[in-house]
C-alpha cells in the first residue's frame, strides 16, 4: 500500500498541476470506486469546482475546492492516479477520468479496487465515516517524541501495530513501520508500552529519518506504487529489512527474522533489534 512517502511525492508533482484547475467533465468507467456520496451525485457535482488547494493528510490526497468541499483520493493497494494529455493510452483498470480546464486529464486506476474517491466536506465525511480520524502528521515539527511517548505509553500491543495504527501516528504502513524499528534498533514485537523514553526519542528519530529518505528517493516500488507519471520510485533499493526475511542483515550479517503481527508480514534482526 502506498504509505506517507509515495503519496507526498504524487502531492507535491500534482500540486502546480491542479492549483487554480477546473474540472470540467467526470467519466466514471468503475461507478463503485466512488465511496461517497452516490456515484450520480459525484459525476454531477464535481464538475464546475475549482481546485484552490492539494494537500496530503495521511495516506489520503485532499483536493480543496472552492465550493467548500474536498475531493478525497486514498490509492488503497494498488491505486495508482496519474497525469495524462487526453490522447494518451489508457492503462487496464482505469475507473475514473477526471478532465480539467487546460485540457488534460487525471486518471485513476486500480486492479484490486481497495481505493476511494470521496467528495464532501470534511465534516461530512468524517460523520459518515468514510474519512477517518487520523493521529498526528510524524513529520510536522510540533510532533514530538514526548507526543509519541504519551500515546505509547500504557498500551501492551506490540510497537509494530500500534505505528500502524492511523490513529496514533498517520501515515507509516507496514514499509516503514519495519524500516523505522530497525533504524531505532527496537524489536517490532515488543510491547509498546514498555518502551524507556530513550528508545521512544530514538524511534522518533528513525520514523522521521525513514519517512524523509523515502520521499527523497520518490517512494518504494515493492510492488504497484509509481508516481504521478508512471515513474518507479527508488527507495526500494535503500530498504534493510522489509521484504528481506531470511536474507543477511546489511549491518551484521545474521539471518533476518520473518514473523507476523496482526497478520502483517514483519522482518526484523534480532541481533540489532534487542
Amino acid at each position: 500500500m502506498p504509505e506517507l512517502p509515495e503519496v507526498e511525492t504524487i502531492v507535491s508533482d500534482l500540486r502546480p498541476l491542479v492549483d487554480g484547475r477546473t474540472v470540467t467533465a467526470v467519466d466514471l468507467r468503475f461507478p463503485s470506486i466512488v465511496r461517497h456520496p452516490e456515484p450520480e451525485a459525484f459525476a454531477r457535482d464535481l464538475p464546475g469546482q475549482r481546485v484552490v488547494a492539494l494537500e496530503r493528510r495521511g495516506k489520503y490526497m485532499l483536493l480543496r475546492l472552492g465550493g467548500g468541499a474536498v475531493l478525497v483520493v486514498h490509492l488503497g493497494m494498488t491505486g495508482q492516479l496519474l497525469h495524462k494529455q487526453p490522447e494518451d493510452p489508457y492503462r487496464p483498470h482505469t475507473h475514473a477520468v477526471l478532465s480539467l480546464d487546460n485540457g488534460t486529464q487525471l486518471r485513476y486506476s486500480d486492479p484490486r479496487r481497495f481505493g476511494r474517491l470521496l467528495l464532501g466536506t470534511e465534516a461530512e465525511l468524517i460523520a459518515a465515516r468514510r474519512l477517518p480520524r487520523l493521529g498526528p502528521e510524524p513529520l510536522d515539527p510540533e510532533f514530538t517524541p514526548a507526543d509519541l511517548h504519551r500515546r505509547l505509553a500504557g498500551r501492551r500491543a506490540p510497537l509494530k501495530l500500534l505505528l500502524l495504527d492511523q490513529s496514533v501516528l498517520a501515515g507509516v504502513g507496514n514499509i516503514y513501520a519495519d524500516e523505522a524499528c530497525f533504524r531505532a534498533r527496537i524489536r517490532p514485537d515488543r510491547p509498546a508500552g514498555r518502551l524507556s523514553r530513550e528508545r521512544v526519542r530514538r524511534l522518533h528519530a528513525a520514523v522521521r529519518e525513514s519517512l524523509l529518505q523515502g520521499i527523497a528517493n520518490r517512494g518504494s516500488s515493492v510492488d504497484d506504487y509509481v508516481d504521478l507519471y508512471g515513474a518507479r520510485g527508488r527507495q526500494q533499493e535503500e530498504l534493510q529489512v522489509y521484504g528481506r526475511g531470511g536474507r543477511p542483515c546489511f549491518k551484521c550479517g545474521a539471518p533476518l527474522t520473518l514473523v507476523r503481527l496482526g497478520g502483517r508480514a514483519t522482518v526484523f534482526c534480532r541481533r540489532c533489534q534487542r
